[in-house]
């Protein structure tokens, strides 16, 4: 079987000849009233953009978001992004995909990271919250899901298991920092940095494609997350046959509703604990992280130490002469 042919390696101008996972398809008409159909094409490496020109719905019915497909076209740069124009697409042959080449995060790893939330959540102290903790970890259909869920659909851990891994992250950004900051609740703060995203177990779809649910497009992580907490919070009463304290709820609700830290990114509370603000200002680091070593990694200016322009981010970045660069050499030595 030949090499994969991977999405991160590609460049201008070369020929594309594999199978790629397929998403977000979308037939479009051009300003001449023409079809043609945009879509993203995945692997284990990344995302890129795709265009067929010269489309009609026949063709476009012959595939679903999801499928994996065999496509043959040409990479291109197109505004600092590569890009393929595809020239032919149809549904790859079940014998020849490798569903590793799709795995952003491997078998191993997510079970090391699984053990890892279990240990770090397990070493809460304060009795509700314990409990509170136990009752997911032993909840299999949820951890089914927060296990394989993704944490965003573009913007950071966009691949099943993203979510764990983000938040064993954040976990882990939790044991390093609150010991600095004897003013916080360091179990309070581990708690919502496992808890701050829980909704996206259900508002994302995550099969092969990443897209939105229904539910998460008319309800949102935040609200889904408060309702999953409430739930389980009734379970604890249940077990433990008396009422969970209700200021502590209340704290772990506004940790959900105010982690993305402004009204105008989605929460629909500012962060008004310490424990709020903390965790807002630890998820947007790991996120950001993320989201900017990628877009260093995927970027096309090879020969650069400038990323091209982001617009979304409204800056380059800066990723560094290489090790062997003539300017770095001279810089060490004088």
């Amino acid at each position: 079987m030949a090499n994969k042919q991977f999405l991160s390696d590609l460049s201008e101008r070369e020929n594309v000849d594999d199978i790629f996972v397929v998403s977000d398809k979308q037939l479009r008409k051009n300003r001449n009233g023409n079809l043609y159909l945009q879509m993203r094409l995945s692997d284990r490496t990344g995302t890129v953009n795709a265009m067929m020109w010269n489309a009609n719905e026949r063709m476009a019915n012959t595939f679903d978001n999801g499928d994996y497909v065999r496509v043959e076209g040409v990479a291109q740069v197109y505004n600092g992004a590569m890009q393929v124009i595809v020239n032919h697409i149809e549904t790859a042959e079940q014998g020849s995909i490798n569903e590793e080449d799709f795995m952003q995060l491997s078998v191993a790893d997510a079970d090391r990271l699984l053990q890892r939330l279990t240990q770090l959540l397990r070493s809460i102290e304060e009795i509700n919250l314990r409990s509170l903790a136990d009752i997911f970890l032993s909840d299999d259909t949820f951890m089914e899901k927060f296990t394989a869920a993704p944490a965003a659909v573009k913007n950071h851990h966009a691949y099943r298991g993203g979510l764990l891994e983000h938040v064993v992250n954040l976990l882990e950004l939790v044991r390093l920092v609150a010991p600095l900051y004897p003013q916080l609740d360091g179990d309070l703060l581990l708690m919502g940095a496992f808890l701050h995203d829980i909704g996206k177990i259900d508002e994302l779809h995550y099969d092969r494609d990443l897209a939105y649910t229904t539910e998460g497009q008319l309800v949102g992580h935040l609200v889904m997350g408060v309702c999953i907490l409430e739930q389980r919070l009734a379970k604890v009463e249940e077990l433990q046959g008396e009422p969970f304290p209700d200021e502590l709820a209340s704290r772990l609700k506004h940790m959900i509703v105010s982690h993305h830290g402004k009204l105008e990114f989605g929460s629909p509370k500012v962060p008004m604990t310490l424990e709020a603000i903390a965790l807002h200002q630890l998820d947007d680091l790991d996120a950001k992280i993320h989201s900017f070593s990628q877009l260093m990694a995927e970027d096309v200016n090879s020969d650069s130490p400038w990323t091209v322009y982001h617009a979304n981010i409204g800056r380059k970045l800066y990723k560094g002469l290489p090790p062997n660069s003539p300017s770095n050499t001279e810089t060490r030595r004088t």
